[in-house]
């Protein structure tokens, strides 16, 4: 951003924090949408992905609906005998494939490592592997520089194996824990170990694994609020950063091809505190323009330990924090039972549901008045 310019109403000086973070630090900047418009401003800032799920595309369909809404009622006529699931699934692959058009140059420019739009299968499927497959195949066949993400419940798991030796670049969500960030590192190093065994192509796939951080932090919220605990409530804005910095310094230690990414933000930690790490941070449009207009300093954190007596407290207090930040704190089995992953998972099933019901209105439109 040049001298003078404005973001988040404010005045800003010189390069926004973000292009500086992204031009002096291997931390990478997605767009945590796939709004056309919102993602135009992200690439100004250094932003070199984006990412969506059901819920981003029911936003972006209610945002840019009228420029879907021709588009839309094509693809009614277009197909008479089509269900409106089907229906549904064009208009996501269309909204994706316009974000991901946008990002190609980068991407034809770069490894495979950069240039990515992250598209999510079907939530309904996080309990059938071989569906999560199927569906990650066919989603990755869209466009060249697409990322499919896999939840990390304990079918996904499988799935992710199994997707990247298909060839598919997974990146894993509705993930909390170190748990479940190695889980899926480990599924997704099978894959690709898989493929080289096999003198298959591996050097330009983009693995990532996102830690929902806020998501995290809102499930340990809920947790206190109904058990009535009382904790130190700058404590548990660090719970999620905790949790990321302990995966991330197992990642750099085993040497996985899977990068991390931040995801769900809910303060400047999500962002600063991981600045300066071979990571990925898919921000929010109305986040980014916070961080452009904060005072907050461009400078390498992600080594800088978490403050042992906010990491001591929520230890201490709180056993689902233990259970997220713990190598073992979660089992296999168990990742599909844990509160973040319940609470996301009926979101992400609501947010689709959302899609379904916009789409119903252009399908069998609420007559006016009459017969």
């Amino acid at each position: 951003m040049s001298s003078g310019a404005r973001a988040g109403g404010l005045e800003v000086e010189g390069p926004s924090p973000l292009l500086k973070m992204t031009a002096e630090t291997p931390t990478i900047l997605w767009n945590d949408s796939c709004s056309r418009d919102e993602l135009r401003f992200a690439l100004r800032h250094g932003a070199v992905g984006a990412t969506s799920n059901p819920v981003i595309v029911a936003t972006v369909l209610k945002q840019e609906l009228e420029l879907w809404r021709g588009r839309i009622r094509e693809l009614i006529a277009e197909s008479p005998e089509r269900t409106e699931e089907e229906i549904v699934w064009a208009l996501i692959e269309e909204i994706s494939l316009a974000g991901a058009e946008l990002l190609m140059p980068i991407f034809r420019a770069g490894d495979g490592r950069k240039g990515r739009l992250a598209i999510q299968i079907d939530p309904r499927l996080f309990r059938d592997p071989g569906r999560m497959v199927g569906h990650a195949v066919h989603l990755s066949g869209v466009a060249p520089n697409i990322i499919v993400k896999i939840p990390a419940t304990r079918a996904g798991i499988a799935a992710m194996e199994e997707a990247t030796y298909r060839g598919v670049s997974v990146a894993a969500t509705v993930s909390f824990t170190v748990s479940q960030a190695l889980q899926a590192a480990e599924a997704i190093e099978r894959g690709l170990l898989r493929r080289e065994r096999e003198g298959l192509e591996v050097s330009r796939m983009g693995p990532i694994c996102a830690v929902m951080v806020g998501r995290l932090d809102d499930w340990l919220k809920v947790v206190v609020n109904n058990c009535d605990l009382v904790l130190n409530p700058e404590a548990l804005e660090w719970a999620g950063v905790a949790v990321m910095k302990r995966a991330y310094e197992l990642y750099q230690r085993r040497g996985y091809r899977t990068r991390l990414c931040a995801a769900a933000y809910r303060n400047h930690f999500h962002w600063s505190e991981f600045i300066g790490g071979d990571l990925v941070l898919t921000i929010p449009h109305n986040w980014q323009k916070r961080f452009i207009a904060s005072d907050v300093r461009v400078e390498q954190r992600i080594h800088a330990p978490v403050p042992q007596r906010h990491l001591s407290e929520l230890r201490k207090k709180l056993t689902d924090f233990s259970r997220a930040y713990d190598e073992n704190g979660l089992q296999l089995g168990e990742f599909d039972f844990f509160g973040a992953t319940r609470r996301t998972l009926r979101q992400f099933h609501h947010g689709y549901e959302t899609l379904v019901h916009l789409t119903r209105d252009f399908l069998i439109p609420d007559p006016d008045c009459g017969s």
